[in-house]
Order: structure tokens, then C-alpha cells, then sequence
């Protein structure tokens, strides 16, 4: 059971400083019309028009399409891909935040099958190869640069949506920290804190019966061998990094520190899953309208406080990681540098209000391929437990609904 492991990733991972300037040898590897995806900001960025400047230069024909919006609206994606499609593009390019690239996942989907994005929703619904797409993150948090999901916001569903296969794991990611140098200090805390939230619940995720048909039928096969590996190793680097990033934008050390990171948890979330401070977060966001990273993070310390229990040997993993003393430490010790860098320690910091707790619960539980991936079951009252102890910043509300359990 322990030795059981799980990888899925790019064929070609770059990493480092500088690294933006392989792109142009990459890309002429897998055809001549390149799409290149961003958003608005990005567009006029000397570094992006650099990069364009260097494709061109390299004998290939560019179209920039730079209408991705946060968050990637199910329309905005359909429209995108129909007025891009007589470009004809050989590969796609995502150069930007997590949206860009799962903007760019998206469009080399629906550039290749058609359809609409509703089509492919949930687990194993993309038929086959999408056109290769390269990735290059601007920002250090979602990881989706070696992910097989693309995330997209659903008017008609309120919640977001994903579409998830490791059809979408990109051909190729680089990763080159001097992209994010002029992050500023707010992002890179929520992108920092997101990630962070990825390798923690990557790393405490179920541990599933390994089977023969469990990695073939799943894309989220929960915890494992080799993706606790890879959700350590991001657990150390953020947390040597994040917080000098986030003071120090111009300390490339930290930047590639927190990058490096963010990507090592985006290999260990991609095949372990994510679990309940994901879940909460999906109604919650839907409500506040707050960014994604700040809501997952300001539930993670009160959902390891509820998981504790069952993840005492991870919390002993975490410590060494951390060099902290003890595992107890480990809990406070992330919410501390949470509340240091900026992130709400509660859902009412983050703008919840009451007399929403009792849907917030209720969504949630709805979410369960989060939910079941979670090392600790939640039920409806577990869940508003944990939901208000998140919401007030008590404690109490878990410890007593765990007597009420006994």
C-alpha cells in the first residue's frame, strides 16, 4: 500500500530563470501557427511582447488572443474558440495566471473536438489528444501549468465547473520565476497561499485501495507515494519563500522558491485531488466574490483542525518539512504565516454572512468528489460544524460537535 505511486505531467518541464527564452525552440517542435493565450494586462507587457517578438522570429505565424477573463466564463471560452478557429493553429500558448492557461486547456479542447465546455464537465469526458499546448504561469499558485484540470466559472450552475483529463495536462511548461517578479505583493500572497493549500490537501487526501482500474478510472486517485513527495517538497519550498516574496517582490530566490513550489503542488494536487477546504470554498466564492486562493486558505487551518485525528502522521511529515519542533506546531504555524501575509483568518473576515452558513454547509456536502477525498467523512452537521468554527474563529464549534460524536 505505501509503496503504491501515481505521476502524471508535462513530457517537458522547464524551470528557471530565463527559462521563458526556450519557447521559441519548443514551439517550432510541434508546428507553424501558434496561438498564443493571455489576457488584456499581460498583452502589453514587455516581457509578453518579447516573447511574440522571439515566436515570430523563430518562423512562426502568431495570432495573440488575449480575451481571457478571470475566473474563464463558460461563454467567454465558447465565443473565444469560434472566432480563433480559422486561424487554424497547430499548437496553443498560455502565458499568464491560472486563468490564461486553463483558458488556453479549454480552447486546444474545443479547437480539436468542438462542442460546447459543458460537453466535457466532471472526470474523463475529453475523447482523446488535444492540440498540445505550452504553458507558462506569470503567477505562483495554481499549478495548472502540469494539472489536468481546466476551471470555469457556470452562470447557470452559480458554482464553479472543471473539466478534468490528462488529456489536459500540457505538452510542455516552463516556468521561469522572472515572470513574476512584478507580481505584486497582494497576489502573490493569495497565489503563494493557494498553492500551499494545494500541497497540504494533496498531501493529506484519502488513501485509496490501490487497484489496477483506480488510476484508469479516476483522475484524482487521493494520496500516494509519489505525490507526497512532491507535496513535501512544495510544503518546504513555500514555506521558505512565501513570506520574503511577499515582502521582497524583487528577491528572485524567494520568487523561484514560491514558483517551484506552487508547481511541485500542482503535480502532487493533480493526481492526489484537492478535498473540503476546496469544497467550502466553491459556494463560499460564489457568494463573496473573493479570490479563490484567499477563501481556500482562510479555511485550511480550521480544516486541518477537524482532519487532525487522521492526519497525525502527515502533521509529523509537515513539521520536519517545516522545521518545526513539533506537529502540533504545524497548524498554528500555517495559520500564522497566513494572517502575516494577508490572508483572512475567517469566512466573516472574508465577507460570508451569517445566514448564509446553513447553504454554505449544504453546497458543500453537495461537492463530493472533494468531499470523499477528504481523510476525515463529513456529514451535513460535521460540515456546518466545521463551516462555523471557520466562520466565527472557534474552535469550540468542532471540539463539540466531535463530543457530540463519541
Amino acid at each position: 500500500m505505501g509503496h503504491f505511486g501515481a505521476f502524471r505531467a508535462p513530457r517537458e518541464l522547464l524551470f528557471g530563470a530565463g527559462q521563458r527564452k526556450a519557447l521559441g525552440s519548443l514551439a517550432t517542435k510541434l508546428g507553424r501557427r501558434a496561438l498564443l493565450v493571455t489576457d488584456s494586462r499581460m498583452a502589453t507587457d514587455p516581457a509578453f511582447l518579447e516573447i511574440v517578438d522571439s515566436l515570430q522570429a523563430q518562423g512562426l505565424e502568431v495570432k495573440v488572443e488575449s480575451g481571457t477573463l478571470p475566473d474563464v466564463p463558460v461563454t467567454s471560452a465558447l465565443q473565444i474558440a469560434e472566432s480563433v478557429r480559422s486561424f487554424d493553429a497547430d499548437l496553443v500558448i498560455g502565458i499568464g495566471g491560472g486563468s490564461c492557461l486553463d483558458m488556453a486547456k479549454c480552447l486546444a479542447l474545443l479547437l480539436t473536438y468542438g462542442g460546447r465546455p459543458q460537453d466535457y464537465y466532471g472526470e474523463n469526458k475529453v475523447p482523446g489528444p488535444v492540440l498540445p499546448v505550452i504553458a507558462l504561469p506569470t503567477t505562483a499558485g495554481t499549478g495548472s501549468e502540469v494539472t489536468p484540470v481546466a476551471v470555469l466559472s457556470d452562470d447557470e450552475r452559480v458554482l464553479k465547473v472543471g473539466i478534468s483529463s490528462p488529456y489536459l495536462i500540457p505538452h510542455a511548461a516552463i516556468c521561469d520565476p522572472e515572470l513574476t517578479l512584478t507580481c505584486p505583493p497582494g497576489l502573490t500572497a493569495i497565489a503563494g497561499a493557494d498553492a500551499l493549500t494545494h500541497a497540504i490537501e494533496a498531501l493529506t487526501a484519502i488513501r485509496r485501495e490501490p487497484t489496477p482500474e483506480l488510476t484508469q478510472e479516476r483522475v484524482f486517485v487521493g494520496k500516494n507515494a509519489l505525490s507526497d513527495h512532491f507535496a513535501l517538497t512544495a510544503i518546504s519550498l513555500l514555506w521558505q519563500g512565501l513570506e520574503t516574496a511577499c515582502a521582497d517582490g524583487s528577491n528572485l530566490t524567494a520568487r523561484s522558491q514560491v514558483m517551484q513550489g506552487a508547481t511541485f503542488a500542482g503535480m502532487a494536487f493533480g493526481v492526489a485531488g484537492t478535498a473540503a477546504a476546496h469544497a467550502i470554498q466553491y459556494p463560499v466564492g460564489a457568494l463573496t466574490h473573493t479570490a479563490h486562493g484567499a477563501g481556500v486558505a482562510s479555511l485550511m487551518p480550521w480544516v486541518m483542525r477537524w482532519n487532525e485525528p487522521a492526519i497525525q502522521n502527515e502533521l509529523q511529515q509537515m513539521a520536519d518539512a517545516m522545521r518545526l519542533e513539533t506537529k502540533d506546531e504545524v497548524i498554528p504555524a500555517v495559520a500564522g504565516l497566513f494572517a502575516r501575509i494577508g490572508i483572512p483568518p475567517t469566512l466573516a473576515a472574508l465577507g460570508l454572512t451569517e445566514d448564509r452558513l446553513g447553504w454554505v454547509a449544504e453546497q458543500s456536502c453537495g461537492i463530493e468528489r472533494l468531499v470523499l477525498n477528504n481523510p476525515r467523512p463529513l456529514k451535513h452537521d460535521t460540515m456546518l460544524a466545521l463551516v462555523k468554527a471557520a466562520y466565527f474563529g472557534d474552535a469550540s464549534y468542532i471540539q463539540q460537535e466531535e463530543e457530540n460524536t463519541l
